[in-house]
């Protein structure tokens, strides 16, 4: 459907062990590097994806940009950046996140992809609309991007400082929110859309699970340590222009793991 392609993880059917059981696809928390990368192979193999065509990133919770052709050399240090742009079809971007929103976007017709990793910090920051703005100096449209919003700690959930919720929301005020329980709370999510929004992004699809709620997902807050899941947003080689139909994101993609959003 227009060759742009959008998924989620969940944390079942890989190799890891307790605490990151099973599909932990997080390099930097802990689990053991042999059972990352026969995660990683199985999650990329279930969704058709070469493994070594993955671009992975460095999070820090900043707003830098990395506009990339393919992934790192073995020999590169892989950038500290919160967001990855690409105009080359059949290169998949990943992003991690453990309760931060996943953001992914696409304009299938200018062949332009790029993946965010947006939490509180970036999301003040403003890494989404950094990545927007990069996405449209190589050719993208604003009106033809689709966005989806892959599983994250919900408003609902995410209880903060009063004097947090109102900082964040002096930089984005539709993320001011109130916790189940009646406490300040900030939902980064619906921030993210909103920011989109203003850039003329109308198409922002959110996923309905909230990590911190759901045991099928990691949840750093919930449990501190904890493994990773993971989006991917690729394009189809040999896309004609024009067809910019946006593809949905997928639900399961095999053995490897359940995919939702």
């Amino acid at each position: 459907m227009g060759g742009a392609h959008f998924a989620f993880t969940d944390r079942w059917g890989g190799v890891s062990a307790v605490p990151y059981e099973e599909l932990n696809l997080g390099g930097a928390v802990g689990d053991d590097p042999g059972a990352v990368r026969a995660n990683r192979d199985r999650a990329a193999g279930s969704l058709g994806l070469d493994p070594a065509r993955v671009v992975w990133m460095n999070q820090v919770h900043g707003r830098d940009v990395a506009v990339v052709d393919g992934p790192w050399a073995a020999d590169d240090e892989i950038p500290a950046v919160d967001a990855v742009v690409t105009a080359r079809r059949g290169v998949a971007l990943a992003v991690l996140t453990a309760d931060c929103t996943p953001v992914l976007l696409a304009d299938p017709s200018a062949g332009v992809a790029g993946a965010v990793h947006a939490g509180r910090p970036g999301l003040v920051a403003g890494v989404v609309p950094a990545a927007v703005e990069t996405m449209l100096s190589l050719g993208a449209e604003a009106s033809r991007i689709t966005a989806f919003t892959g599983p994250a700690v919900c408003g609902r959930c995410y209880e903060v400082p009063e004097e947090m919720r109102a900082e964040v929301a002096r930089a984005v005020p539709e993320s001011w929110a109130t916790t189940s329980w009646g406490t300040p709370a900030v939902d980064v999510t619906a921030g993210v859309c909103a920011q989109l929004a203003r850039l003329g992004v109308q198409m922002c699809e959110k996923s309905h699970v909230c990590t911190l709620e759901s045991a099928d997902h990691f949840s750093y807050r919930r449990d501190r340590t904890t493994g990773r899941l993971a989006g991917y947003v690729w394009l189809d080689d040999g896309v004609s222009p024009g067809d910019d139909a946006p593809g949905s994101p997928a639900e399961r993609p095999g053995p490897s793991g359940r995919m939702d959003a």
